[in-house]
């Protein structure tokens, strides 16, 4: 098939897409498909477009800026393709703020050895991780987890069962894993039904002792609960890699607070989409053109 990338042209995406048989063009107007990095988007599209390939999972930005339309070209997205390197971050952010290191940074002294200490959480002690939202990305992280001997309880839309895990829930009826897992970690696509979904009432269930992982999306958490969740002492810490608001203003109370691990949206990055977004296009392309739906093709409307 022919194809156009834009706004942005990855070299390196260009020539794995070729070299699988497909032709790059520059003009629009003489591609079947568009590879979109994100940014402004051609309109009106040229009707010759039949379908187009964000290189980026989260999807909730374009529909509210009215970059992805309902009804009127089908779009793929990269679900699932980024799941080693999100897994690799929210591993390593639960692991941080388990052990104490924005803590230790912050003070900036030994002498709050004996305090971080007493603080500090450990996975192989008899722990329960639960994965809400447990899809692609849980597939990478629960081997992970498994290495430390954790308890994984997993939730999803579904309820099916989740390979690895120790029990799977569906999401309408796993209310009581909030009171009863020691560490959480938030996989979530945000939808009307996620939005907000961490809020005070949740963190009130929560044990004094548990941490929250938040790789998903920003607002699956209300930022000002967990500001008061954090310093009341109501949970004992979080971590993240995505925030809301997003970029998180400097200045912005959980930058300061030693119970809170802060990475500025880094865990899939363009660099990142630039190793591993090809073969997705070229399984979603092959699917476009035998007829069927697109492995990661976008339900606009459910916005995920």
């Amino acid at each position: 098939m022919k194809f156009a990338m834009g706004p942005g042209v990855w070299r390196g995406t260009v020539e794995e897409l070729v070299a699988a048989g497909h032709e790059h063009v520059t003009d629009l107007n003489r591609a079947e498909f568009l590879v979109y990095t994100g940014g402004p988007l051609p309109r009106p599209l040229p009707r010759n477009i039949k379908w187009i390939q964000y290189t980026f999972s989260g999807v909730d930005r374009l529909i509210e800026a009215g970059v992805m339309v309902p009804g009127e070209v089908r779009w793929a997205n990269a679900a699932g393709v980024y799941g080693r390197p999100v897994a690799e971050i929210a591993m390593s952010l639960l692991l941080s703020q388990l052990h104490q290191h924005k803590a230790a940074a912050l003070a900036g002294s030994f002498r709050v050895r004996e305090e971080l200490d007493a603080r500090q959480g450990w996975l192989f002690a008899d722990t329960t991780v639960a994965i809400i939202g447990a899809g692609g990305i849980a597939k990478e992280l629960i081997p992970m987890l498994r290495a430390f001997g954790v308890r994984i309880v997993a939730v999803n839309r579904s309820g099916r069962e989740v390979e690895g895990a120790d029990e799977t829930h569906p999401i309408s009826e796993a209310g009581h894993v909030w009171g009863q897992a020691d560490a959480f970690v938030l996989l979530m696509p945000l939808t009307e039904e996620t939005d907000g979904m961490v809020d005070r009432d949740i963190f009130a269930q929560m044990k004094t002792s548990a941490v929250v992982v938040n790789v998903g999306r920003g607002p699956l958490v209300v930022t000002d609960d967990l500001v008061e969740a954090l310093r009341t002492g109501q949970i004992a810490g979080a971590a993240m890699d995505v925030t809301d608001p997003e970029p998180l203003p400097d200045g912005h109370p959980l930058w300061g607070m030693d119970n809170c691990t802060i990475t500025p949206h880094i865990a899939a990055t363009g660099r990142i989409a630039q190793q591993l977004i090809a073969p997705q296009i070229i399984a979603n392309a092959a699917a476009f053109a035998a007829g069927e739906r697109m492995p990661t093709e976008v339900d606009v409307e459910a916005g995920y």
